[in-house]
Protein backbone atom coordinates (compact mmCIF):
# COMPACT_ATOMS: atom_id res chain seq x y z
CA UNK A 1 0.00 0.00 0.00
CA UNK A 2 1.27 3.10 -1.21
CA UNK A 3 2.13 5.77 2.39
CA UNK A 4 -0.58 8.64 3.12
CA UNK A 5 1.52 12.04 1.85
CA UNK A 6 0.15 14.77 4.10
CA UNK A 7 1.77 18.59 3.80
CA UNK A 8 4.26 18.74 7.16
CA UNK A 9 3.03 21.36 9.58
CA UNK A 10 4.44 25.12 8.48
CA UNK A 11 6.82 27.15 11.17
CA UNK A 12 7.37 30.50 12.03
CA UNK A 13 3.15 30.87 12.02
CA UNK A 14 2.08 30.16 15.70
CA UNK A 15 1.78 33.62 17.71
CA UNK A 16 4.30 34.16 20.22
CA UNK A 17 3.40 35.61 23.69
CA UNK A 18 4.47 39.14 23.24
CA UNK A 19 2.28 40.81 25.91
CA UNK A 20 4.79 41.35 28.20
CA UNK A 21 6.78 42.90 26.06
CA UNK A 22 4.45 45.07 24.23
CA UNK A 23 1.54 45.20 26.34
CA UNK A 24 -1.87 44.11 26.08
CA UNK A 25 -2.73 47.19 23.54
CA UNK A 26 -0.86 46.13 20.92
CA UNK A 27 -1.93 42.30 21.48
CA UNK A 28 -4.89 41.10 19.21
CA UNK A 29 -6.50 38.52 20.95
CA UNK A 30 -9.48 38.00 18.48
CA UNK A 31 -11.20 38.57 15.09
CA UNK A 32 -13.81 39.35 13.36
CA UNK A 33 -14.58 37.51 9.72
CA UNK A 34 -16.91 39.31 7.64
CA UNK A 35 -18.36 37.32 4.99
CA UNK A 36 -20.89 37.61 1.88
CA UNK A 37 -22.96 34.12 2.00
CA UNK A 38 -20.53 32.55 -0.08
CA UNK A 39 -18.07 29.27 0.68
CA UNK A 40 -16.07 30.21 -1.37
CA UNK A 41 -15.12 33.64 0.05
CA UNK A 42 -15.83 33.14 3.81
CA UNK A 43 -13.33 29.90 3.87
CA UNK A 44 -10.54 32.61 2.98
CA UNK A 45 -11.05 34.19 5.62
CA UNK A 46 -11.70 31.52 8.15
CA UNK A 47 -8.70 29.98 6.82
CA UNK A 48 -6.71 32.86 7.09
CA UNK A 49 -7.71 33.33 10.91
CA UNK A 50 -7.34 29.74 11.22
CA UNK A 51 -3.34 30.41 10.20
CA UNK A 52 -3.18 33.19 12.78
CA UNK A 53 -4.23 30.81 15.66
CA UNK A 54 -7.10 32.56 16.39
CA UNK A 55 -9.83 29.92 15.39
CA UNK A 56 -11.17 29.65 18.71
CA UNK A 57 -11.91 33.43 19.05
CA UNK A 58 -13.62 34.41 16.12
CA UNK A 59 -16.56 36.04 15.12
CA UNK A 60 -18.88 35.44 11.76
CA UNK A 61 -20.57 38.63 10.65
CA UNK A 62 -22.23 38.98 7.06
CA UNK A 63 -23.16 41.14 4.69
CA UNK A 64 -27.12 39.38 3.81
CA UNK A 65 -27.93 40.63 0.12
CA UNK A 66 -31.33 39.33 -0.44
CA UNK A 67 -32.10 36.16 -2.07
CA UNK A 68 -34.79 34.76 -4.11
CA UNK A 69 -37.10 35.48 -6.63
CA UNK A 70 -36.08 39.04 -9.03
CA UNK A 71 -33.45 39.17 -6.48
CA UNK A 72 -30.63 37.14 -8.44
CA UNK A 73 -31.66 39.87 -11.07
CA UNK A 74 -30.11 42.67 -9.33
CA UNK A 75 -27.08 41.50 -7.78
CA UNK A 76 -25.14 43.89 -10.01
CA UNK A 77 -26.26 46.88 -7.29
CA UNK A 78 -24.72 47.78 -4.58
CA UNK A 79 -26.19 46.16 -1.34
CA UNK A 80 -27.54 49.16 0.43
CA UNK A 81 -29.53 50.13 -2.40
CA UNK A 82 -30.74 46.40 -3.47
CA UNK A 83 -31.88 46.18 0.71
CA UNK A 84 -34.37 49.45 -0.22
CA UNK A 85 -35.54 48.10 -3.56
CA UNK A 86 -36.32 44.94 -1.62
CA UNK A 87 -38.11 46.44 0.89
CA UNK A 88 -39.89 48.54 -1.81
CA UNK A 89 -41.39 45.75 -3.30
CA UNK A 90 -41.99 43.58 -0.15
CA UNK A 91 -44.30 46.22 0.78
CA UNK A 92 -45.52 45.83 -2.36
CA UNK A 93 -45.73 41.63 -2.45
CA UNK A 94 -47.98 42.30 1.06
CA UNK A 95 -50.79 43.53 -1.49
CA UNK A 96 -50.33 41.49 -4.68
CA UNK A 97 -47.64 39.10 -5.70
CA UNK A 98 -45.45 40.05 -8.38
CA UNK A 99 -44.63 37.75 -11.40
CA UNK A 100 -42.11 38.50 -13.71
CA UNK A 101 -40.94 36.85 -16.89
CA UNK A 102 -38.05 34.87 -16.67
CA UNK A 103 -35.63 33.64 -19.81
CA UNK A 104 -37.22 30.52 -21.58
CA UNK A 105 -40.86 32.59 -20.81
CA UNK A 106 -40.93 30.33 -17.39
CA UNK A 107 -43.20 32.72 -14.43
CA UNK A 108 -40.43 33.86 -11.16
CA UNK A 109 -42.76 34.49 -8.89
CA UNK A 110 -41.09 37.58 -6.43
CA UNK A 111 -41.07 35.28 -3.56
CA UNK A 112 -39.62 35.87 0.09
CA UNK A 113 -39.83 33.95 3.23
CA UNK A 114 -37.12 31.38 3.18
CA UNK A 115 -35.20 32.72 0.24
CA UNK A 116 -35.14 36.38 1.78
CA UNK A 117 -33.10 37.87 4.42
CA UNK A 118 -31.30 35.02 6.13
CA UNK A 119 -31.87 35.28 10.21
CA UNK A 120 -27.93 36.14 11.10
CA UNK A 121 -25.99 38.15 12.44
CA UNK A 122 -25.46 41.41 10.66
CA UNK A 123 -22.15 42.52 9.64
CA UNK A 124 -22.89 46.31 10.59
CA UNK A 125 -19.76 48.60 10.76
CA UNK A 126 -20.74 51.53 13.35
CA UNK A 127 -21.15 48.46 15.63
CA UNK A 128 -17.77 46.41 14.99
CA UNK A 129 -15.87 49.80 14.73
CA UNK A 130 -17.63 50.82 18.39
CA UNK A 131 -17.07 47.18 19.80
CA UNK A 132 -13.22 47.49 19.04
CA UNK A 133 -13.20 50.91 20.62
CA UNK A 134 -14.87 50.49 23.90
CA UNK A 135 -12.80 46.90 24.22
CA UNK A 136 -9.29 48.30 23.21
CA UNK A 137 -8.11 49.15 26.42
CA UNK A 138 -9.08 45.26 27.99
CA UNK A 139 -8.59 43.18 25.12
CA UNK A 140 -6.24 44.99 22.84
CA UNK A 141 -6.85 45.36 18.72
CA UNK A 142 -9.48 43.52 16.89
CA UNK A 143 -8.59 42.40 13.59
CA UNK A 144 -10.98 42.32 10.77
CA UNK A 145 -11.19 39.78 7.90
CA UNK A 146 -13.61 39.81 5.11
CA UNK A 147 -14.08 38.85 1.51
CA UNK A 148 -16.07 39.54 -1.35
CA UNK A 149 -17.40 42.69 -3.42
CA UNK A 150 -20.02 43.35 -0.64
CA UNK A 151 -17.99 43.12 2.22
CA UNK A 152 -16.14 46.42 0.73
CA UNK A 153 -17.77 49.09 2.16
CA UNK A 154 -18.50 47.69 5.86
CA UNK A 155 -15.02 46.83 6.29
CA UNK A 156 -13.66 49.86 4.56
CA UNK A 157 -15.83 51.65 7.05
CA UNK A 158 -14.81 49.84 10.33
CA UNK A 159 -11.46 51.05 9.93
CA UNK A 160 -12.44 54.66 9.09
CA UNK A 161 -14.33 54.43 11.93
CA UNK A 162 -11.91 53.02 14.34
CA UNK A 163 -8.53 53.42 13.03
CA UNK A 164 -6.33 53.09 16.04
CA UNK A 165 -8.64 49.74 17.36
CA UNK A 166 -8.49 47.10 14.12
CA UNK A 167 -6.43 45.66 11.92
CA UNK A 168 -8.07 45.41 8.32
CA UNK A 169 -7.48 42.87 5.82
CA UNK A 170 -9.40 42.14 2.43
CA UNK A 171 -9.25 39.22 0.88
CA UNK A 172 -9.64 38.71 -3.12
CA UNK A 173 -9.14 42.56 -5.15
CA UNK A 174 -11.28 45.21 -4.02
CA UNK A 175 -10.87 46.90 -7.21
CA UNK A 176 -9.89 50.47 -6.28
CA UNK A 177 -8.75 52.38 -3.25
CA UNK A 178 -6.57 49.75 -1.41
CA UNK A 179 -5.45 52.43 1.21
CA UNK A 180 -8.32 52.21 2.49
CA UNK A 181 -7.31 48.57 3.86
CA UNK A 182 -4.33 47.55 6.21
CA UNK A 183 -3.62 45.09 3.92
CA UNK A 184 -4.96 43.32 0.84
CA UNK A 185 -4.94 39.57 -0.07
CA UNK A 186 -5.03 38.85 -3.58
CA UNK A 187 -3.87 36.57 -6.02
CA UNK A 188 -1.45 37.23 -8.89
CA UNK A 189 -4.05 36.71 -11.60
CA UNK A 190 -6.06 39.08 -10.35
CA UNK A 191 -3.44 41.91 -11.74
CA UNK A 192 -3.50 39.66 -15.11
CA UNK A 193 -5.67 43.08 -16.86
CA UNK A 194 -1.88 45.18 -16.14
CA UNK A 195 -0.20 42.86 -18.68
CA UNK A 196 0.54 43.88 -22.59
CA UNK A 197 -1.62 40.61 -23.56
CA UNK A 198 -4.58 41.57 -21.19
CA UNK A 199 -4.40 45.05 -22.38
CA UNK A 200 -4.52 43.48 -26.17
CA UNK A 201 -7.77 42.26 -24.96
CA UNK A 202 -9.65 44.62 -23.44
CA UNK A 203 -11.08 47.89 -25.36
CA UNK A 204 -9.71 51.29 -24.10
CA UNK A 205 -13.01 52.43 -23.18
CA UNK A 206 -13.16 49.52 -20.16
CA UNK A 207 -9.48 49.66 -19.14
CA UNK A 208 -10.59 52.22 -16.26
CA UNK A 209 -13.46 49.48 -15.11
CA UNK A 210 -11.53 46.07 -14.72
CA UNK A 211 -9.46 45.04 -12.00
CA UNK A 212 -6.92 46.55 -11.27
CA UNK A 213 -6.32 49.92 -12.28
CA UNK A 214 -2.87 50.15 -10.42
CA UNK A 215 0.36 48.23 -9.59
CA UNK A 216 0.58 46.48 -6.39
CA UNK A 217 1.52 48.50 -3.30
CA UNK A 218 3.06 48.01 0.10
CA UNK A 219 -0.06 46.87 1.24
CA UNK A 220 -1.15 44.02 -1.00
CA UNK A 221 0.07 40.39 -0.38
CA UNK A 222 -0.15 38.33 -3.80
CA UNK A 223 -0.90 34.37 -4.00
CA UNK A 224 -0.72 32.22 -6.33
CA UNK A 225 -4.62 30.51 -5.83
CA UNK A 226 -7.13 31.26 -3.38
CA UNK A 227 -6.64 31.06 0.73
CA UNK A 228 -8.33 27.64 2.73
CA UNK A 229 -8.85 26.22 5.50
CA UNK A 230 -7.39 22.63 4.15
CA UNK A 231 -4.14 23.24 6.42
CA UNK A 232 -1.53 20.34 7.68
CA UNK A 233 -4.06 20.16 10.84
CA UNK A 234 -7.07 19.51 9.24
CA UNK A 235 -5.72 17.07 6.94
CA UNK A 236 -4.44 14.87 9.94
CA UNK A 237 -7.48 15.11 11.46
CA UNK A 238 -9.83 14.42 8.14
CA UNK A 239 -6.97 11.59 7.54
CA UNK A 240 -7.98 10.05 11.18
CA UNK A 241 -11.89 10.60 11.06
CA UNK A 242 -11.59 9.37 7.22
CA UNK A 243 -9.74 5.99 7.85
CA UNK A 244 -12.57 3.47 8.27
CA UNK A 245 -13.88 4.68 4.85
CA UNK A 246 -10.92 5.45 2.74
CA UNK A 247 -8.07 3.63 4.20
CA UNK A 248 -8.87 0.01 3.17
CA UNK A 249 -9.85 1.46 -0.94
CA UNK A 250 -7.28 -0.36 -3.40
CA UNK A 251 -4.77 1.93 -4.41
CA UNK A 252 -4.02 4.66 -6.26
CA UNK A 253 -7.23 6.10 -5.19
CA UNK A 254 -7.69 9.07 -7.82
CA UNK A 255 -10.55 11.55 -6.90
CA UNK A 256 -12.16 13.55 -9.23
CA UNK A 257 -13.49 17.05 -8.33
CA UNK A 258 -16.15 18.67 -10.30
CA UNK A 259 -17.19 22.29 -9.77
CA UNK A 260 -19.43 24.31 -12.59
CA UNK A 261 -18.67 26.25 -15.27
CA UNK A 262 -18.41 30.29 -14.96
CA UNK A 263 -17.99 33.45 -17.17
CA UNK A 264 -14.51 32.92 -17.81
CA UNK A 265 -14.51 29.14 -18.09
CA UNK A 266 -17.55 27.99 -19.65
CA UNK A 267 -18.42 24.41 -20.44
CA UNK A 268 -21.10 21.74 -20.32
CA UNK A 269 -21.86 18.01 -21.17
CA UNK A 270 -19.34 18.04 -24.15
CA UNK A 271 -16.67 18.42 -21.69
CA UNK A 272 -18.56 15.90 -19.17
CA UNK A 273 -18.66 13.31 -21.96
CA UNK A 274 -14.68 14.10 -22.42
CA UNK A 275 -14.11 13.45 -18.84
CA UNK A 276 -16.30 10.28 -19.03
CA UNK A 277 -14.24 8.62 -21.94
CA UNK A 278 -10.58 9.50 -20.39
CA UNK A 279 -11.57 7.92 -16.48
CA UNK A 280 -12.42 4.98 -18.54
CA UNK A 281 -9.50 4.75 -19.87
CA UNK A 282 -7.65 5.42 -16.85
CA UNK A 283 -9.27 3.21 -14.61
CA UNK A 284 -7.51 -0.15 -15.83
CA UNK A 285 -4.34 2.14 -13.62
CA UNK A 286 -6.35 3.49 -10.60
CA UNK A 287 -7.63 0.88 -7.29
CA UNK A 288 -10.13 3.43 -7.12
CA UNK A 289 -12.31 6.43 -7.92
CA UNK A 290 -14.08 8.68 -5.95
CA UNK A 291 -15.95 11.19 -7.73
CA UNK A 292 -17.87 14.90 -6.13
CA UNK A 293 -19.83 17.42 -7.27
CA UNK A 294 -20.37 21.01 -6.33
CA UNK A 295 -22.92 22.94 -5.49
CA UNK A 296 -22.09 24.92 -9.06
CA UNK A 297 -22.55 21.70 -10.71
CA UNK A 298 -25.04 21.43 -13.79
CA UNK A 299 -27.56 18.61 -12.90
CA UNK A 300 -27.25 17.58 -16.72
CA UNK A 301 -23.85 17.10 -15.83
CA UNK A 302 -23.70 15.22 -12.65
CA UNK A 303 -26.65 12.87 -14.58
CA UNK A 304 -24.65 12.29 -17.98
CA UNK A 305 -21.62 11.61 -15.40
CA UNK A 306 -23.51 9.15 -13.14
CA UNK A 307 -25.03 7.31 -15.95
CA UNK A 308 -21.69 6.53 -17.94
CA UNK A 309 -19.68 5.25 -14.68
CA UNK A 310 -21.56 4.40 -11.46
CA UNK A 311 -22.03 1.01 -12.65
CA UNK A 312 -18.34 0.51 -12.48
CA UNK A 313 -17.22 -1.16 -9.04
CA UNK A 314 -14.28 0.85 -8.85
CA UNK A 315 -16.03 4.17 -9.06
CA UNK A 316 -17.69 5.67 -6.06
CA UNK A 317 -19.89 8.77 -6.56
CA UNK A 318 -20.80 10.73 -3.28
CA UNK A 319 -24.51 11.65 -3.82
CA UNK A 320 -24.13 14.93 -0.82
CA UNK A 321 -26.19 12.84 1.71
CA UNK A 322 -24.12 12.14 4.80
CA UNK A 323 -20.50 14.18 5.94
CA UNK A 324 -18.83 15.83 3.19
CA UNK A 325 -16.10 13.54 2.03
CA UNK A 326 -13.71 16.54 0.81
CA UNK A 327 -11.21 16.92 3.41
CA UNK A 328 -10.67 13.11 3.68
CA UNK A 329 -10.65 13.09 -0.28
CA UNK A 330 -7.74 15.52 -0.20
CA UNK A 331 -6.04 13.69 3.01
CA UNK A 332 -6.18 10.19 1.38
CA UNK A 333 -6.13 10.67 -2.17
CA UNK A 334 -3.21 9.20 -4.56
CA UNK A 335 -3.98 11.81 -7.80
CA UNK A 336 -6.97 14.37 -8.29
CA UNK A 337 -8.85 15.27 -11.51
CA UNK A 338 -10.33 18.93 -11.11
CA UNK A 339 -12.45 21.11 -13.34
CA UNK A 340 -10.61 23.76 -14.44
CA UNK A 341 -13.04 26.41 -13.21
CA UNK A 342 -12.39 26.72 -9.92
CA UNK A 343 -9.33 28.13 -7.99
CA UNK A 344 -10.61 27.07 -4.61
CA UNK A 345 -10.75 23.12 -4.90
CA UNK A 346 -7.22 23.31 -7.17
CA UNK A 347 -5.60 25.46 -4.45
CA UNK A 348 -6.27 22.82 -2.18
CA UNK A 349 -5.28 20.08 -3.95
CA UNK A 350 -2.40 21.85 -4.82
CA UNK A 351 -1.36 22.24 -1.03
CA UNK A 352 -0.85 18.54 -1.00
CA UNK A 353 1.80 18.37 -3.08
CA UNK A 354 0.06 15.19 -4.83
CA UNK A 355 -0.41 14.83 -8.61
CA UNK A 356 -2.86 17.16 -9.71
CA UNK A 357 -4.68 16.96 -13.11
CA UNK A 358 -6.81 19.41 -14.68
CA UNK A 359 -9.68 19.10 -17.35
CA UNK A 360 -10.79 21.84 -19.27
CA UNK A 361 -8.17 24.39 -19.17
CA UNK A 362 -8.68 25.69 -22.57
CA UNK A 363 -11.88 26.40 -22.25
CA UNK A 364 -10.55 29.11 -19.17
CA UNK A 365 -10.30 32.94 -20.73
CA UNK A 366 -8.84 36.09 -18.94
CA UNK A 367 -7.34 36.08 -15.95
CA UNK A 368 -8.62 32.19 -15.49
CA UNK A 369 -6.24 31.20 -18.34
CA UNK A 370 -3.67 32.81 -16.30
CA UNK A 371 -4.22 30.92 -13.17
CA UNK A 372 -4.09 27.44 -14.94
CA UNK A 373 -0.42 29.14 -16.91
CA UNK A 374 1.07 29.91 -13.53
CA UNK A 375 0.35 26.37 -11.69
CA UNK A 376 1.86 24.37 -14.90
CA UNK A 377 4.42 26.43 -14.79
CA UNK A 378 5.01 26.02 -11.10
CA UNK A 379 4.91 21.98 -11.43
CA UNK A 380 1.98 21.81 -9.34
CA UNK A 381 -0.95 20.55 -12.17
CA UNK A 382 -0.86 18.82 -15.27
CA UNK A 383 -3.43 18.37 -18.33
CA UNK A 384 -5.58 15.70 -18.05
CA UNK A 385 -5.49 13.96 -21.01
CA UNK A 386 -6.59 10.27 -20.09
CA UNK A 387 -3.68 8.62 -21.37
CA UNK A 388 -2.22 8.53 -17.66
CA UNK A 389 -1.09 5.72 -15.90
CA UNK A 390 -2.33 6.83 -11.77
CA UNK A 391 0.27 4.09 -10.27
CA UNK A 392 2.85 6.71 -11.24
CA UNK A 393 3.13 9.50 -8.96
CA UNK A 394 5.12 13.04 -9.33
CA UNK A 395 5.77 15.66 -6.74
CA UNK A 396 6.33 19.22 -6.84
CA UNK A 397 6.47 22.14 -3.93
CA UNK A 398 3.23 22.19 -2.54
CA UNK A 399 1.56 25.59 -2.68
CA UNK A 400 1.23 27.37 0.72
CA UNK A 401 -0.61 30.76 0.18
CA UNK A 402 -2.31 30.72 3.18
CA UNK A 403 0.71 29.93 5.58
CA UNK A 404 2.69 32.88 4.17
CA UNK A 405 -0.06 35.25 3.49
CA UNK A 406 -0.54 34.84 7.62
CA UNK A 407 2.98 35.32 8.06
CA UNK A 408 2.69 38.80 6.20
CA UNK A 409 -0.15 39.73 7.94
CA UNK A 410 1.85 39.03 11.21
CA UNK A 411 5.15 41.57 9.44
CA UNK A 412 2.41 44.08 8.96
CA UNK A 413 0.99 43.63 12.23
CA UNK A 414 4.58 44.16 13.81
CA UNK A 415 5.65 46.85 11.50
CA UNK A 416 2.90 48.55 13.49
CA UNK A 417 4.18 47.48 16.73
CA UNK A 418 1.50 44.95 17.14
CA UNK A 419 0.94 41.07 17.25
CA UNK A 420 -1.08 37.99 17.93
CA UNK A 421 -0.99 36.14 21.44
CA UNK A 422 -2.35 32.69 19.65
Amino acid sequence: MRPIRLPEPPSGISGSPEIFARGVHGVIRSAVVIGNGFAGAENQCIGLVRALGLSARQSLYRVNRPRGGINEWLHWLPVSLHKKLEQFFRRINCSWRLQIPAKGHRVMPFSFGEKGLPDILEADANHIANMARENFDKDGPLLVVASGRDTIHVSSSIRRLAPESVFVVQIQHPRSHLSRFDLVVTPRHDYYPLTPHAQEQIPWFLRRWITPCEPPGRNVVLTVGALHQADSAALRKAASAWHDELASLPKPLLVVNIGGPSGNCRYGVDLAKQLASMLQTVLSSCGSVRISFSRRTPEKVSKMLVKELSANPKVYIWDGEGPNPHLGHLAWADAFVITADSVSMLSEACTTGKPVYVIGAEQCTWKFADFQKSLQERGAARPFTGKEDMSESWSYPPLMDTTEAAIQVKEALSERGWSIIA
